[in-house]
């Protein structure tokens, strides 16, 4: 009993996650007349350049690249066919991946749903022998996944050179991410 509650509570929150790409991308388009997707700027004075590759579909992900936007990032948003080729390239193993990817200039890796101000964080204190963080799946009320006010705490997890992790950042309340 308890297993068919669990799968049933779990099914749920993937349609619900789904749901929210869905309405995210068609309420929050950020693709220009040709489909290709468009550049979210902040002003110049305080923007840090970012590469984020991601699906043309998903509407959560054009959410994040506005979060980003908002928070001093000049985002270059690449629609991209192949999303394992991209996590491939910069060693993402399965169990970080989550919608999205994006890099810094100097090769740092973001993976999913980073709020923007840890981002920033990192690029201006980079850990030594580090090369980027991730937030796993796609948590619900992390930057680009919000859903009304259900939030569900997550980790940022510092990604090491040597493939292994540790926690960078917990976040336990909405207001951490902001």
């Amino acid at each position: 009993m308890k297993r068919n509650v669990f799968l049933g509570s779990l099914a749920i929150a993937v349609l619900m996650t789904l749901t929210a790409c869905a309405k995210a991308d068609h309420d929050h388009a950020t693709d220009d007349d040709n489909g290709q997707a468009a550049t979210v700027s902040a002003p110049a004075a305080s923007a840090s350049a970012l590469t984020t590759y991601k699906s043309a579909a998903c509407g959560c992900c054009k959410l994040w690249v506005e979060h980003a936007g908002k928070h001093g990032f000049d985002v270059d948003a690449q629609n991209v066919d192949d999303l394992n080729a991209v996590k491939e390239k910069y060693r993402i193993a399965p169990e970080f991946q989550s919608c999205h990817t994006s890099v810094s200039p100097s090769g740092y890796v973001f993976e999913g749903h980073v709020p923007a101000k840890l981002i920033r964080q990192f690029l201006q204190n980079p850990p030594a022998g580090a090369r980027g963080l991730a937030v796993p799946a796609m948590p619900l009320g992390s930057p680009g996944m919000e859903v009304g006010d259900r939030f569900t705490p997550y980790k940022v997890l510092l990604l090491h050179n040597d493939g292994s992790t540790s926690v960078y950042a917990s976040i336990d309340h909405l207001e951490h991410q902001h």
